[in-house]
């Protein structure tokens, strides 16, 4: 992650059901689906005013340390998720073993 977003706090927004990352005023998102102890990130959305920049990834990265810091288990079903943690596999603790393709990461 890059070091000018360490010190940004993603937040869980309960009522847009979004995990979120402000930037510059922009905001960059997951949306998820909480049940129970699983959270299921579905999509990944970066303002354009954003790319190419790192922003998706430093959201995804604090969604993932959240998610493990509050014992959740995780369905990554949106594809830049589940991308990321095929290249960065330490994060396959964080995956529920009930996740349909858990295997393929």
């Amino acid at each position: 992650m890059k070091e000018e977003y360490l010190k940004l706090e993603v937040s869980k927004n309960a009522e847009t059901k979004r995990f979120e990352l402000i930037v510059e005023g922009f905001i960059a998102f997951i949306d998820y689906i909480e049940e129970a102890s699983i959270i299921k990130l579905i999509h990944t959305e970066s303002p354009e005013e954003l790319a190419g920049r790192g922003v998706a990834t430093a959201l995804i990265e604090k969604s993932l340390l959240y998610i493990e810091e509050n014992n959740y288990e995780l369905f990554p079903l949106c594809p830049l998720v589940f991308a990321y943690i095929k290249r960065h596999p330490e994060w396959k603790r964080v995956v529920s073993k009930d996740f349909p393709n858990y295997e393929k990461l």
